[in-house]
């Protein structure tokens, strides 16, 4: 049978310090990583290092990129930790133009700010100036005619604001491409239909139609001029019995019978 070999407490005592030591050392240094972490933490966030290195707009269209930012209060001394994205939509969401905005940060300290505006629909015609208006019905400051839009319409003699509110959600409901083509809307009532509206389109025809339901009426527009004479211009009737085409030869004879009865 095997001799135990048996170690003395004396020689144990050398080893166990060793070992304590060694634990001693190790926390030692976890502990200087630690505090060297946090020094240069703080030295970083009191540096230009933390700052804000770019702020990205997107999605504006109407709205300037500077004024989006500026509402955002976030600038280049801005620290990135700092921002406060809800913040930051609060204050960009109030602009009568914006709808709804998303705050995201990306790397590196990049601030990213994508915005869905309010659609803009027309101008309303008022005297010297013309009026923003908007999907909602909202109309902004007048501006000058030298900023004027040339893709959304012109909408001239308007006289009540409910006829103005409901041809606004019209227009929101068109596809982009019906709504630029469309140059001019004025309201032209009769005693029968106080919501009838003549407009005046980009290609050079005139529509007679009515503002409600309209956009479902003009989504027929495009199939009915493709069968027309491009040569030929005149005036397109587009109610919910359908279309009718009518050469402008065969309106002024017509305007002229009536005045000579």
């Amino acid at each position: 049978m095997p001799e135990k070999r048996v170690v003395s407490i004396e020689d144990r005592i050398p080893k166990l310090k060793r070992e304590r030591r060694k634990k001693a050392n190790r926390r030692l240094i976890i502990y200087l990583a630690i505090f060297f972490f946090l020094i240069c933490f703080v030295i970083y966030l009191q540096s230009p290092l933390s700052h804000v290195q770019k702020v990205v707009v997107d999605g504006n269209q109407w709205v300037d990129k500077q004024e989006i930012v500026d509402k955002s209060a976030v600038t280049l001394e801005s620290n990135f930790w700092g921002v406060q994205s809800s913040e930051v939509k609060q204050a960009i969401v109030e602009h009568p133009l914006i709808q709804s905005v998303s705050v995201s940060k990306q790397f590196y300290h990049q601030i990213r700010i994508d915005i869905k505006e309010l659609k803009h629909v027309g101008y309303i015609e008022a005297e010297s100036k013309v009026v923003p208006l908007l999907e909602n019905g909202d109309q902004l400051d007048a501006i000058n005619w030298e900023e004027v839009n040339p893709s959304v319409p012109i909408l001239s003699d308007f006289s009540k604001p409910i006829y103005i509110q409901e041809l606004a959600n019209e227009l929101n409901n068109l596809s982009t491409y019906l709504l630029s083509i469309i140059s001019e809307i004025h309201w032209t009532p009769t005693e029968g239909n106080p919501y009838q509206i003549t407009l005046y389109m980009s290609d050079g025809y005139e529509v007679e139609s009515s503002i409600r339901n309209l956009s479902a009426l003009l989504d027929t527009y495009p199939s009915i001029v493709s069968q027309l004479d491009s040569k030929q211009d005149g005036v397109i009737t587009i109610d919910d019995g359908g279309a009718v085409f009518t050469p402008y030869d065969e309106v002024n004879e017509d305007k002229e019978e009536e005045s000579v009865e």
